[in-house]
């Protein structure tokens, strides 16, 4: 694909944005910034990549429910003419509860992004394949991503899944999943902090399954999950212990990972917190 991202980079919210902080990521070696969601007229990212000078700016994801796709592709070709190889389009089908809450239906949802990345292709400005990303976990998704797009950008995921999602994918596409970390050497105080997370998301279904079919059980994933699964899904400890895990993604085939730092006041329900920029550098150093 023309855009590189490099081996690492950070996953982040997209409610604790700071313009410094970009920078301060830019200056580190971070190779691409994902942003957790964008709205559809792509304003952070705008912003963001304004604000650096060579990181990548991704969204993970721009729900497809939420914007036309020829809209998206004008924003698209405005953030890519500016900011040349620097901005990866995230795209994804979200989840039956957010959509719902839209008003609309989530029926046949992978026929439904097909049909979008029909529209994008189709527009007056096509979006090229090599400059988007689908979010995918399942096979079919992780296909259709590997047919349509540079690749996939799986979210709580484990090793396993990177290894399973290579297989599936091929040798070419990109895979570039999600890795959540904790800078804490406490077993208790981690692992609180993992579950507040982790449970977020074990409320919806699409990670559910995709859990099971790794082999987790329906007591694994019941509350704010298992000390099993808080364990698999994030990886916690000192810098070094965390690079390990990031290692292990890369052995199982992913080309890229984005490490999301979970830090004590950021909260995804409130959309409190702000960026955890001295845990960005203090793993700099081990995972770049």
């Amino acid at each position: 694909m023309a855009i590189s991202l490099g081996r690492v980079g950070i996953w982040s919210p997209s409610h604790i944005w700071e313009d410094e902080a970009a920078a301060e990521l830019d200056a580190a070696g971070y190779g691409a910034l994902w942003l957790g969601t964008a709205t559809p007229g792509l304003s952070l990212p705008e912003k963001l990549l304004a604000a650096t000078n060579r990181l990548v700016v991704a969204t993970g994801i721009v729900n497809v429910w939420t914007v036309d796709a020829a809209e998206l592709a004008a924003g698209f070709h405005r953030l890519a003419t500016a900011h040349p190889d620097r901005f990866l389009l995230g795209l994804g089908v979200s989840h039956a509860p957010i959509v719902e809450r839209l008003g609309r239906s989530y029926t046949r949802p992978l026929e439904y992004l097909a049909g979008y990345l029909d529209a994008l292709d189709n527009a007056a400005k096509p979006v090229p394949v090599d400059q988007r990303v689908l979010a995918a976990l399942r096979p079919k998704a992780l296909a259709l991503a590997g047919q349509r797009s540079a690749g996939a950008h799986p979210y709580l995921v484990t090793p396993e899944h990177t290894r399973i999602a290579r297989e599936t994918l091929g040798a070419g596409p990109l895979l570039a999943p999600e890795q959540k970390v904790v800078l804490e050497t406490d077993p208790s105080t981690a692992r609180a902090l993992a579950r507040a997370s982790v449970g977020y998301y074990l409320r919806l279904p699409n990670y559910v399954r995709s859990l099971l079919a790794l082999g987790f059980t329906e007591d694994d994933v019941a509350g704010g999950g298992s000390d099993r699964l808080v364990d698999a899904l994030v990886a916690w400890g000192t810098p070094e212990r965390i690079a390990k895990r990031v290692a292990e993604h890369h052995d199982a085939g992913a080309d890229h990972v984005a490490v999301q730092v979970l830090a004590p006041d950021i909260d995804l329900a409130t959309r409190g917190g702000r960026p955890p920029r001295q845990a960005w550098q203090a793993l700099a150093a081990a995972l770049l």
